[in-house]
């Protein structure tokens, strides 16, 4: 059972207690984006039943009437394995998806998962006519390129600022020098993307300038946060019009998970605090 300290983070251990926080969710405007906790699979056969998993739980999203959809990690389905293995799992969620009418999101990790995981999603994204969608990540000095690349594949991206630490030589390190970045790629996915854009950030000054965005190309957006993180705000802006998705984790796996919530956040650690002070 996970604790109440934990909860407000994860979602619960099954895709049931999932399933219900999305339904809490939807009636409060926000729509969400539901994650399997698990990652970092050096053995194909946990990797071949987290996709199975996945399998179950777009079919159970489908004919819920859930505003919910879905998000993997690479080292879920595989990618330490072999590309080979990473490629078939993707493809078996993508198909699902495509079967149910589910969006799938593709997480990105580490930098030297990351041509693999853009050659997979973009050839998934081309079968599948653009019912996948793709994480980028800011700081990398490569994202430039890699969205050049994708400006004409259909789906969607999700810009992120980053948060591996990934070497300087590959990275921007500079708190402010990755939110120079951030928006001067905003603007590249509003005037070139072909696909949709999710603006993946807890930065009101992101968010206010994917709207002036917006209104200058006349194009929508979505806004993406995590559970546990400017809930009020989420409510807030799904209030305003604005469409806003909430990534939930869940499973048994979630101790990992909200540790690292807990240490990247001062605002999560006081909350932590609060609560085993009980507070």
């Amino acid at each position: 059972m996970i604790p109440p300290i934990a909860s407000r983070f994860v979602a619960g251990e099954t895709a049931a207690a999932a399933l219900d926080h999305a339904r809490r969710t939807n009636e409060e405007g926000v729509k969400v984006i539901l994650n399997l906790l698990g990652e970092h699979y050096d053995e194909r056969a946990p990797a071949d039943a987290d996709t199975a998993a996945y399998e179950r739980l777009i079919a159970d999203i489908d004919g819920s009437g859930l505003d919910a959809c879905v998000s993997v990690k690479p080292s879920q389905i595989g990618i330490d394995v072999s590309d080979a293995a990473f490629r078939e799992n993707y493809h078996r969620i993508a198909e699902a998806g495509a079967d149910h009418d589910v969006f799938v999101w593709c997480d990105m990790e580490d930098a030297d998962t990351t041509d693999v995981t853009l050659d997979v999603f973009e050839e998934v994204a081309r079968e599948y006519d653009g019912d996948v969608g793709q994480c980028v990540q800011a700081n990398l000095k490569r994202t430039e390129e890699d969205l050049e690349r994708l400006s004409d594949v259909p789906g969607k991206i999700r810009l992120v600022k980053g948060a591996y630490d990934e070497d300087p030589d590959i990275s921007y390190k500079q708190k402010s020098r990755v939110n120079e970045k951030y928006e001067e790629y905003l603007e590249f996915l509003f005037e070139e993307y072909v696909g949709g854009i999710a603006v993946g950030s807890h930065d009101p000054k992101m968010i206010a300038a994917a709207e002036e965005l917006a209104a200058e190309y006349d194009r929508a957006f979505e806004v993406q946060m995590l559970m546990g993180v400017r809930e009020d705000a989420q409510r807030e802006l799904a209030a305003e019009g604005r469409e806003v998705w909430q990534y939930a984790p869940y499973g048994d796996k979630w101790m990992s998970y909200f540790y690292r919530r807990v240490r990247e956040r001062k605002e999560n650690l006081l909350f932590a605090l609060r609560a085993v002070a009980g507070v």
